[in-house]
């Protein structure tokens, strides 16, 4: 067991600056008396006032990296603290996973020693423990299946066999389906006991499996009777969804037999509401190893999610290995004290980086595949590319002025530069390797949040638009944007991207998806517009979001609070016209994430939203029901 020798504690204010102000407390707890130090901590919530803070120097800012030195002269003893505070915030801290995310100490000379940090305290105000988010549900039929079919008209049993196994003379292709549900089952379940087999059992239930033309390929049919259970389905994919179900009823059955039961007479006749049922995840802000995605993966098809959306690049590093380019996997992964790429959102003292080789990659698309999951990766650009513009410098026009615009997020100069032509041989390349990584008709090109401004300083920008008659940063983009598209059309690839690909004249809507990620309305607009809309709001879908307004709720907060019910109840297809519906491709989830640090928060706040959003995706509005949902959620696996 290893003891910190420093720990930082932080609480916020409401007054003391227009955003209030943070009041650090730094706690020596070494056997030595330490001087002429700095402290970095990294945070969401950043200072943009750099003299409002008292009793103590700011020494310098790079988006979430933050970094003070006490007073001149000042000494740190043994078992002592230095209090300082620190005003001129961006915003307000509303949440405790607001404040500092990491700390270090640089020691003279130039020695990095970590700092234990804690969640922001709230002083002020009262601090109420979080509300519970779920209600105990109720069933009306006492079966164990999300998400909840499109029919069930079923009549449950007053026992249940010890598991279901194939007919005598099954095809090896269903017994290769039921052994890839086994698996599935086992991995996600080590300690459950399993509900298929492949060999005879006379406890259990004989299960035939049946083709039929007639049945859309994703869709199926189980008819239930005390002698048999016959599974009859459109395709691969509508097999292993009916497969997966009669799993999850009788593992229901058995883990929960007051609550849950197995059918003894009685059909379900199943099918999904939408052809796109994604979930994304970023693992630029923070790394995933790959064992972690490998789970994700059995999570979404356990529950008939088919679309896993792989965001590997963003501003904090560059994920995917690009033969053709080794320096984005080396300097554009590491993040350190001492690197031309700082500390981020969690990274302290020691260098932090991490990457998939394209052998990663291979691997998880073909278990992505088994599972009837396809996997749309994502290169985000133009905006986005901090550590992509640090570790290849001939990507930027040298002449640009240095901050000359800022991202949202704070980044300096972050967007690839349309008018650099090294961009689009880097982009070339790129794509060429993708194409052989990724057998998805889409690549997902990011396009959002390029900053208004962006590449105005930039003198070959400026001769391009003089050049093209191309007026300011967003008819950049689309000239960017379109010159990209391009490239995947020669290569076979369709274009999918975040909503703010359409703006300043966009790109053309024929083979293009979009994702309406701002807000609701933004996807109907798409759609007049012409292009395929995935809807992805962030004030229903995004499951780095705070789900309620107590202090003690960890998330983001700046799409507002989005509690489990409002996510379960949010319908997609809201106010799109009737002539408009047959553009809307389906509902995603989307896990950002900068709160991530630890596996405790990833699964309290993506579960049970995630299920949420696969229920929503599946089942028809006519079918949905919170109270049901509520009651069969507990049995989800998580992370």
């Amino acid at each position: 067991m290893h003891t910190a020798s420093y720990r930082l504690e932080s609480a916020w204010q409401p007054h003391g600056g227009p955003h209030g102000r943070f009041t650090f407390r730094l706690f020596n707890l070494s056997e030595s008396t330490i001087e002429n130090f700095t402290i970095v901590y990294t945070s969401l919530t950043r200072v943009i006032d750099q003299d409002a803070c008292e009793n103590a120097t700011f020494v310098r800012r790079d988006a979430n990296y933050h970094e003070f030195a006490p007073p001149t002269g000042f000494a740190l003893a043994p078992g002592a603290m230095w209090t300082f505070t620190v005003g001129g915030l961006h915003r307000k801290a509303v949440h405790c996973t607001d404040g500092a995310k990491s700390a270090y100490l640089t020691l003279a000379p130039g020695r990095h020693v970590p700092v234990a940090v804690s969640d922001l305290m709230l002083e002020g105000r009262v601090s109420e423990p979080p509300p519970v988010l779920l209600p105990q549900g109720k069933l009306d039929l006492p079966f164990a299946v999300q998400p909840w079919p499109r029919r069930i008209d079923a009549e449950p049993g007053e026992g249940f066999p010890v598991c279901l196994y194939p007919a005598q003379g099954c095809s090896l292709d269903d017994l290769k389906a039921v052994e890839i549900v086994l698996a599935l089952f086992c991995r996600l379940f080590p300690a459950d006991h399993a509900p298929l087999s492949l060999a005879p059992n006379d406890q259990g239930r004989t299960l035939r499996l049946k083709e039929d033309a007639a049945l859309v390929p994703e869709g199926y049919e189980i008819a239930f009777s005390a002698d048999e259970v016959r599974l009859s389905f459109g395709g691969g994919a509508g097999r292993q969804y009916g497969l997966t179900t009669l799993a999850q009823l009788l593992n229901g059955a058995r883990r929960e037999p007051a609550k849950f039961r197995f059918p003894i007479a009685g059909t379900i006749a199943d099918a999904p509401r939408y052809s796109w049922r994604g979930c994304h995840l970023d693992v630029s802000r923070q790394f995933y190893p790959i064992s972690d995605l490998l789970r994700l993966i059995d999570i979404l098809a356990w529950l008939k999610l088919n679309i896993f959306h792989w965001h590997l690049t963003d501003d904090e590093a560059w994920r995917l290995e690009i033969k053709a380019y080794p320096e984005l996997t080396t300097v554009g992964v590491l993040r350190s004290p001492d690197g031309p790429l700082l500390p981020q959102l969690g990274n302290g003292a020691e260098p932090v980086g991490g990457f998939y080789s394209q052998a990663d990659v291979r691997g998880l698309v073909a278990h992505a595949s088994a599972l009837n999951v396809e996997i749309v990766p994502e290169i985000d650009i133009p905006g986005h590319n901090a550590a992509t513009l640090v570790a290849l410098r001939d990507l930027s026009d040298g002449q640009e002025a240095p901050e000359s615009y800022h991202s949202v997020q704070g980044y300096a100069n972050n967007a690839l530069n349309p008018a650099v032509p090294f961009t689009y041989e880097f982009l070339e390349k790129v794509f060429d390797e993708m194409v052989e990584l990724f057998p998805s008709a889409y690549v997902h090109v990011g396009g959002d949040e390029v900053a208004d401004g962006a590449w105005l300083a930039s003198p070959l920008a400026r001769s391009l638009m003089e050049r093209e008659g191309i007026s300011g940063t967003f008819g950049l983009q689309s000239y960017f944007l379109n010159r990209v598209k391009d490239m995947l059309t020669r290569r076979g690839k369709k274009l999918a991207g975040w909503n703010e690909v359409a703006h300043g004249g966009g790109v053309n809507a024929t083979e293009t998806l979009l994702m309406a990620w701002q807000s609701p309305e933004v996807g109907i607009e798409l759609a007049r517009e012409g292009y395929e809309v995935v809807m992805t709001p962030g004030q229903a879908y995004y499951l780095d979001m705070v789900q309620a307004e107590a202090w003690q709720e960890p998330g983001a907060s700046w799409a507002g609070t989005v509690p489990p019910a409002h996510t379960y109840d949010y319908e997609a297809e809201g106010e799109f016209p009737e002539e408009l519906k047959h553009r809307l491709k389906g509902v995603q989830a989307c896990i950002w994430s900068e709160h991530f640090l630890s596996r405790g928060y990833f699964n309290r706040l993506v579960f049970p939203r995630l299920p949420a959003i696969a229920e929503a995706a599946w089942t028809p509005k006519s079918g949905k029901n919170w109270l049901r949902f509520a009651a069969i959620v507990g049995l989800c696996p998580k992370l």
